[in-house]
């Protein structure tokens, strides 16, 4: 198992960083460092604070707490620091206020992916349960016309 030295570790990191955003298989091919170390390593940077964006990562999927650390890292700036710094990390300053007016009011944080496949689950658990139903409901009608037709035949049980 390779050691790697601190330096050459961060430098990398940067790599991956704004306003680079070197995708990890180009950096795998560039350096000869396994995937599995470099996805280890911007975890690492993403867990100490520091904004990892992934490139092509829609803003729509970024994590609540992504958003959070967005968030609370603009509050303070101005204008020109807030278009500033959107440029650099690839965001626009109208999702950054959306983010922010929907923690301020407890907005639901979900990204719309994560909305759709709920519903999908929930459209499934529903067609089941109607299925189930309509089994029941089948069973039930076919019954009642075999007990007309036992009657037609054998005629009413209560006259005996």
């Amino acid at each position: 198992m390779k050691r790697y030295s601190e330096e050459r570790k961060q430098a990398l990191i940067r790599k991956m960083l704004p306003p680079h955003n070197i995708p990890v298989m180009q950096l795998v091919e560039e350096e000869g460092i396994s995937d599995v170390t470099l996805y280890t390593w911007r975890k690492q940077a993403r867990d100490q604070g520091i904004i990892v964006s992934k490139p092509k990562k829609s803003s729509s999927k970024r994590t609540a707490e992504d958003k959070l650390a967005i968030v609370i890292e603009t509050a303070s700036l101005n204008e020109a620091e807030l278009s500033e710094y959107c440029r650099k990390h690839g965001l626009y300053p109208d999702e950054i206020s959306q983010w922010k007016s929907d923690f301020v009011t407890g907005g639901n944080t979900r990204s719309k992916a994560e909305t759709v496949s709920a519903e999908k689950r929930r459209i499934k658990e529903l067609e089941k349960e109607l299925r189930k139903k309509e089994k029941a409901l089948a069973e039930t009608a076919a019954l009642l016309v075999l007990r007309k037709k036992a009657n037609a035949i054998w005629g009413d049980g209560g006259e005996d």
